[in-house]
């Protein structure tokens, strides 16, 4: 299982996310590949600097499985830190562009984001560990995304981050998936600005 970290837009090494290539292999029958292996993902942890020997294991609680049409967004979605979720991302079906956002105060990348495209084709996964808002944009026709969830989804824990704060610049290509403005659920269209959240203390320290 081979990773790498990904750059902010301005070039700089955002440590926590890791976005993940696994080994192919094709015939004249189709594929096969492991799509998840704690030993390898965790070895990844450590080898990224991300954990030590003796950190405790991340592990997942929930799958979450999702479908959607071109051009809709689904995001910026977190958990404060009391119900914090982790997500190990991957595309099925059609394609995506997906998004993590520091949203760790004391973080030298603090408000950045990274960014990768994830599709059936090319079976990339990233992993948005805990303190970043995660979301993504359907690239095509029909899109599903299955993610593995360190913690449980928490009602009363759960916050959205404006897909659009322009303090955030996030370069969603709406352009490729062929719409002026993105599909979105209520919540995520009424979003607070990051500006907003850090005065209501819900970011993480």
């Amino acid at each position: 299982m081979e990773f790498e970290t990904l750059p902010t837009v301005s070039g700089e090494p955002c440590q926590g996310p890791l976005l993940f290539k696994p080994m192919v292999f094709t015939d004249e029958r189709g594929f096969f590949f492991e799509s998840w292996n704690q030993t390898r993902f965790q070895a990844a942890l450590m080898d990224s600097g991300l954990c030590s020997v003796d950190a405790k294991a991340v592990c997942f609680v929930q799958d979450n499985h999702s479908a959607s049409r071109r051009g809709v967004l689904r995001g910026l979605h977190y958990q404060m830190p009391s119900h914090p979720q982790g997500k190990l991302v991957r595309c099925t079906s059609g394609a995506i562009f997906d998004v993590a956002v520091d949203l760790r105060r004391h973080s030298s990348t603090y408000g950045s984001w990274v960014a990768a495209e994830l599709s059936s084709e090319n079976h990339l996964q990233l992993w948005v560990p805990e303190g970043f808002a995660h979301g993504f944009l359907s690239l095509t026709n029909h899109v599903e995304v299955l993610y593995k969830a360190s913690g449980f989804w928490n009602r009363d824990s759960e916050r959205s981050l404006l897909w659009n704060d322009p303090t955030l610049s996030i370069e969603w290509p709406l352009l490729r998936a062929c719409v002026d403005h993105p599909m979105l659920a209520g919540k995520d269209s009424e979003a607070p600005h990051l500006e907003q959240l850090e005065l209501a203390d819900e970011v993480f320290a």
